[in-house]
């Protein structure tokens, strides 16, 4: 098997619209929005849509040494420790792998909140929870002033937002929020347990735990409704009510709440960075680093990741095999690599997720 694994599109049902960003990436000739507005890089994570159970949606696929197509899981399962290899204590599992996504969004998405990791092993029977994280890529020309909610910055206590719940007052859920202007090159970092909605017009990639758990309290927009089973995970509202961190985010404290800021790790001198964006200072769950490349740049690596191409174009050498990367590609780096190097002469940019502890 090939060192350096590339992903095609591996587009993914939500309950929102969006995608047209999407179609335009994947050379489509008609873009629109839809409801496929998500695309799952590497994933090893089944999409959890109530309806459509009947229909396998999230996993990558892989074409094997035979040319076959293969799910990336099993690919994985089959050689795991030296894919994936082992952190400083034990060797990593298919769920440390964090889920990964490119999502475009053409409308503002539902009101959430996903459990923390504790929460869903103790309540769940869940390894993973959902603390996620955001790195904006892009906004739409017709969108002036694109935006997320996170956190409550006036928080309603647990009664209130339960009967806002039932009676679907959205203008009382929206009051507890205030607009956090977003722009490309921006990341967030939003912990389980705080609710949150994703504004329109925003292409990001998403980088959170591998799960699909989300308790969605706001029932319908732009004329889909959600099932019932589909809002509190197939739980009662009462234990979707205790999903939430209530704890208020005054405005003045929301940069350092969830907005993260790079931190330069090397800088040659020449155009070549590394950056680290969010690490195990902010989340035990997973890492992102940004690699900037101008000309040739050599890394050290033991770890494995998931790579995005967001800006340029270059190639990535690893032992005897090379591989081009245009804007867009993703791929998967395998561990114990000890080196490798990037190459662009017009200039690159590549995101990589790592498991948490990197």
């Amino acid at each position: 098997m090939k060192k350096i694994i590339k992903f095609s599109a591996n587009r993914v049902w939500r309950t929102y619209v969006g995608g047209k960003m999407l179609d335009t990436i994947e050379g489509k000739t008609n873009p629109e929005d839809t409801h496929f507005p998500e695309d799952w890089i590497g994933s090893i994570v089944e999409a959890k849509n109530v309806g459509r159970e009947h229909i396998t949606e999230g996993l990558a696929n892989v074409l094997n040494d035979q040319g076959e197509s293969q799910v990336f899981r099993e690919l994985l399962a089959q050689d795991k420790s030296r894919l994936l290899g082992n952190s400083e204590h034990e060797e990593y599992e298919l769920d440390d792998i964090p889920l990964v996504k490119y999502l475009d969004s053409a409308t503002r998405l539902h009101f959430q909140a996903h459990p923390t990791r504790e929460f869903a092993q103790q309540r769940l029977n869940s390894p993973r929870g959902k603390t996620e994280a955001y790195v904006i890529l892009a906004t739409r020309d017709d969108i002036k002033n694109p935006y997320i909610y996170a956190g409550f910055q006036r928080p309603p206590n647990r009664a209130q937002l339960k009967s806002w719940i039932e009676n679907q007052d959205i203008s009382a859920i929206e009051d507890c929020f205030d607009k956090i202007p977003v722009k490309p090159g921006d990341v967030f970092l939003i912990p389980g347990g705080r609710p949150h909605a994703l504004g329109e017009g925003i292409l990001m990639l998403e980088i959170m735990e591998p799960s699909d758990l989300a308790v969605r309290f706001e029932f319908e927009r732009c004329g889909y409704v959600i099932p019932e089973a589909a809002r509190f995970m197939n739980r009662d509202i009462d234990t979707a009510l205790d999903v939430f961190n209530f704890d208020p985010v005054p405005p003045e404290d929301i940069e350092q709440e969830f907005k993260c800021s790079p931190q330069l790790v090397s800088d040659d001198g020449k155009g070549n960075t590394l950056e680290k964006l969010i690490g195990p200072e902010q989340t035990p769950c997973f890492s992102i680093k940004r690699t900037k490349v101008k000309g040739t740049f050599k890394r050290n690596n033991d770890a494995f990741f998931l790579g995005v191409v967001v800006e340029g174009s270059g190639t990535m050498r690893l032992g005897d095999e090379t591989v081009s990367l245009t804007q867009f590609e993703r791929f998967f780096c395998p561990a114990h690599v000890n080196e490798f190097e990037y190459e662009s002469s017009e200039g690159m940019q590549i995101l990589e997720c790592y498991p948490g502890g990197v």
